[in-house]
């Protein structure tokens, strides 16, 4: 199976701005008793083993250890509603890291598959903001940080040389709004936390 995807992700997890996860490659403990992560992507153009996945979104959750390296990691997929059949299968293989690439370096870590489903995902990148709904599950925004001395125009605040499945460098952003609602027995409102986006472009 060959396969390329190109699109931008964004993430919204509990931890503070900046969090250690993030700098230091999943080995320092999170800023909480456990991490809850929700990584979106959208797809702008690709394709897996010649089905064109191109328009459409994916959504990860994981609840880990405080400490992410231990693994045991539970984890849960949401697939883009308005993909077909084929198209859901062929993002379910990419992004469960069935299909090698980025997403099965993560894979040694997961303990629990909590599921994976269907849901219409809404996702938009709106300048330095960008936000994802996940059905009636998941709500997130989070907008790229710029220092102040910079103004409203500055450049915005990036991490680099990051060990993360997305991108190697990542900007640094807060959510504006972080909620969700039955998510696998989870709820959370995690406003105020960290987030990161990126573009990101994988092949395997």
């Amino acid at each position: 199976m060959s396969w390329n995807l190109n699109g931008t992700y964004l993430e919204s997890c509990n931890c503070n701005v900046v969090c250690p996860c993030t700098t230091s490659g999943l080995t320092a403990p999170a800023d909480h008793e456990r991490c809850q992560v929700t990584l979106a992507f959208h797809v702008d153009s690709g394709s897996v083993d010649g089905v064109d996945v191109s328009g459409r979104s994916v959504a990860v959750f994981i609840d880990a250890p405080r400490v992410m390296a231990d693994g045991g990691w539970q984890v849960a997929l949401y697939l883009d509603a308005s993909a077909d059949d084929g198209q859901a299968e062929a993002l379910g293989k990419v992004f469960s890291g069935q299909a090698g690439g980025p997403m099965a370096a993560l894979t040694p870590l997961i303990g629990e598959v909590l599921g994976m489903e269907r849901a219409p995902i809404d996702y938009r990148d709106d300048g330095r903001r960008h936000a994802a709904r996940v059905g009636d599950t998941i709500d997130i925004e989070i907008e790229d940080q710029v220092a102040p001395q910079y103004g409203e125009d500055g450049p915005v605040m990036s991490l680099t040389g990051m060990f993360h499945p997305a991108n190697s460098t990542l900007t640094i952003a807060r959510s504006t709004r972080a909620t969700g609602d039955g998510v696998y027995g989870r709820s959370w409102d995690f406003s105020g936390g960290n987030g990161h986006s990126a573009p990101f472009t994988w092949s395997a």
